[in-house]
């Protein structure tokens, strides 16, 4: 669902949300491309100026296509006062926290240096997003929570990381991207999932990465929209991967978020899954139940981008395979493709059902 663009900030009375909600996928923004050099040791401010990132494909910075709006953001999100959409906290809340009842925000930082070849950068870098989330987000509304960025490719240090924010308010969860130099359940990984579970966070999967690969298995697309449409071929290859590879037989109390590549091919892959394992168990011995049992004890989804098929029973259905209680709201703010809380949900849920959809799986999964 694409939000309806109005004039400022401002919300008309049908679109207000009179209950609290949580958005579990929240963009900030650097106001500045030097706003990380206060957290970060002298010699990176240097090796910047001089070398930049080298990255494992060319399109680290900004989208892979260009859109209407920069940075995939919707026309009416730049601040005021100036710099990119999503680089004010004030801003946000008044656009975003403060009309939408939001009790609880989850900030996914994009663009932190996962995917940069110099492991030691992307290491500094990974630290200091961490750093900036808690001074300029988390420190200054108490309804925003953080994600741990993690130097993704060197399992051991990203696990360090991870320790070392361990049990700090300020974070509710690890975040990964899909799109890595290997499919996410590979054992180079695996640090990064015994030191979440270790620290009884969720591990976040959003969409996107900058691993080397196309999204396509056979090669670059043509056209954003292919782009768009492939995020959830990505989600899927992580999550088989995350399942087949034994992760969460070794890590049973793991938790994970796919975010923002929808849900609705969820039943789908995990019915193929069951049906090919039943024939092949022997080749994944480590692979003890059907792996569909796995995807329902061990994931999470965030909603956004909403499924929206015609017939409302069809979208239902999907939920209750799903789960109700595994669906987590989310806006994408500022992204154009922001899900307006109020036009989301469709008529005909029970009040139990749609106050855990929009808040309480959030809060019971995230211990907030």
């Amino acid at each position: 669902m694409n939000m309806q663009f109005r004039s400022g900030a401002q919300q008309d009375s049908a679109s207000a949300i009179k209950t609290a909600i949580a958005d579990c996928d929240i963009h900030p923004a650097r106001a500045t491309p030097s706003e990380l050099y206060p957290f970060l040791a002298k010699r990176w401010h240097e090796h910047l100026a001089t070398y930049g990132k080298h990255a494992y494909q060319g399109m680290m910075e900004g989208p892979p296509y260009p859109k209407a709006q920069p940075n995939a953001s919707r026309r009416d999100a730049y601040p005021p006062k100036g710099g990119p959409q999503g680089s004010s906290l004030s801003f946000m809340q008044k656009q975003l926290l403060d009309p939408h009842n939001v009790a609880l925000g989850v900030l996914n930082p994009l663009n932190t240096g996962q995917g940069i070849r110099n492991h030691d950068l992307s290491a500094a870098l990974a630290t200091a997003i961490n750093d900036w989330q808690i001074e300029k987000w988390t420190s200054k509304d108490s309804r925003l929570k953080g994600s741990i960025v993690v130097e993704n490719e060197d399992g051991p240090t990203a696990a360090a990381e991870i320790r070392k924010r361990a049990g700090d308010r300020n974070f509710v969860q690890v975040l990964l991207l899909s799109r890595n130099v290997e499919p996410l359940g590979q054992r180079r990984y695996w640090p990064i999932y015994e030191a979440a579970q270790e620290a009884g966070l969720p591990v976040g999967v959003h969409a996107f990465g900058f691993g080397g690969n196309p999204i396509t298995a056979s090669g670059w697309p043509s056209y954003y929209i292919e782009e768009m449409v492939g995020h959830s071929q990505c989600q899927q290859t992580a999550l088989a991967s995350i399942v087949l590879e034994g992760v969460l037989e070794k890590f049973p109390k793991l938790k994970m978020v796919m975010i923002e590549a929808g849900f609705g091919w969820a039943p789908s892959l995990a019915w193929r899954l069951d049906k090919v394992w039943a024939k092949l168990r022997s080749e994944v011995p480590h692979v003890k139940r059907p792996p569909s049992e796995y995807i329902k004890d061990n994931i999470w989804w965030t909603t956004q981008p909403m499924e929206d098929p015609e017939r409302r029973e069809h979208l239902f259905q999907v939920i209750e395979w799903v789960g109700w209680d595994k669906l987590l709201f989310a806006t994408d703010y500022p992204h154009w493709d922001f899900d307006e809380p109020s036009r989301v949900l469709r008529p005909g849920v029970s009040d139990a059902n749609r106050e855990a959809f929009y808040l309480g799986n959030a809060k019971k999964l995230y211990g907030v």
